[in-house]
């Protein structure tokens, strides 16, 4: 209860407090990049239920290819790449937030076909509210970057990321506190990965 609290008032005060920002890059992303300012996803949400995630749109709007992502993808516009690193794509989830379908700390949600492998006690990650950080999102700050180095992204990130974020998660089941989140995310903002 009083994590919710806590994401409440932030993503309310974040909210108010970045509305200028969140304009200017609605701006920006409407100039640079016609058509859409935001991208609108089904992700996996507390115990599988289904929300909409609402991010800033990074890539060209007409695309085909996989869910997964690399540094230097020619899908992703040069805005939006500078909007990726600096993970400034993510403010428009502070109404997520405030929604109650995220909270600012937790495993990440995933589509809902990566939710789908979890097995067994693994399922109980699902218990948690989506994070829109936490302790893999700080490992994995540079998995586009990672997943580019690699020859095959997508085995990669099914036989190695996502089961090491699967353990991190687990982890961060079984220990979190609010102390925990507020250093997580100030090491998020601070960029203290």
């Amino acid at each position: 209860m009083l994590k919710r609290g806590f994401d409440i008032v932030a993503a309310f005060f974040g909210l108010v407090l970045l509305i200028p920002l969140i304009l200017l890059f609605a701006v920006l992303i409407k100039v640079r990049m016609p058509g859409k300012v935001f991208f609108v996803q089904e992700r996996a949400g507390k115990n599988g239920k289904i929300f909409r995630l609402i991010k800033f749109r990074t890539m060209v709007e007409n695309h085909s290819g996989t869910v997964i992502t690399v540094k230097g993808d020619n899908r992703i516009t040069p805005l939006g790449a500078w909007l990726r690193k600096y993970k400034l794509d993510e403010l428009p989830e502070l109404w997520n937030v405030l929604k109650g379908d995220m909270s600012f700390v937790g495993p990440r949600p995933d589509v809902p076909e990566y939710a789908d492998k979890l097995k067994g006690e693994e399922r109980l990650i699902l218990t948690m509210r989506p994070g829109i950080t936490g302790p893999a999102t700080l490992k994995y700050a540079d998995e586009e970057g990672i997943l580019a180095s690699v020859d095959d992204p997508v085995k990669y990130n099914d036989e190695v990321i996502f089961p090491d974020k699967v353990k991190i998660n687990m982890d961060y089941l079984r220990t979190h506190s609010l102390p925990g989140d507020i250093s997580l995310i100030l090491k998020t903002v601070f960029r203290k990965y």
